[in-house]
């Protein structure tokens, strides 16, 4: 009994636990927004995509939202947990909002930030691009 136990926890996979960087939003007043120079948009923060010496900011990370090559960029979530592709520079990564070709970079995707009639949509309460409103959630591995 105690050497199946042992093989069951020995090939249970290892979950990672994503880490919550802040949403991507214009609002520059909500501390939760990376806009925002004293919350989570903060250049000092270490966890913030926009300290260039951090691991998510850094243009050498490969955990980063500004390494060109970046292959484990951090991940974009709507507020009902809907997946909106990678906060990434990377022309060439399928899930990339910069891939101008794929699903969530492509400016008349449904499902791309860079379409203002879609998922861009700057009157969208949840919009990444809407000033006063609350963004999409970023997570770092």
């Amino acid at each position: 009994m105690r050497v199946i136990l042992l093989l069951f926890l020995l090939f249970l996979p290892l979950t990672v636990q994503a880490e919550y960087l802040g949403n991507l939003s214009a609002n520059e007043f909500d501390t939760n927004s990376t806009a925002n120079s004293n919350g989570t948009g903060n250049p000092f923060a270490p966890n913030s995509i926009n300290n260039e010496f951090g691991r998510y900011g850094s243009s050498y990370s490969n955990q980063s939202a500004t390494n060109p090559y970046a292959t484990d960029a951090p991940r974009l979530y709507d507020k009902e947990g809907h997946y909106r592709g990678k906060l990434s520079t990377n022309q060439y990564d399928p899930d990339s909002v910069s891939n101008p070709y794929g699903r969530y970079g492509n400016p008349y995707s449904p499902d791309s930030l860079n379409n203002p009639y879609g998922a861009g949509n700057p009157y969208r309460s949840d919009g990444p691009t809407n000033p006063y409103g609350s963004g999409w959630r970023i997570e770092g591995r």
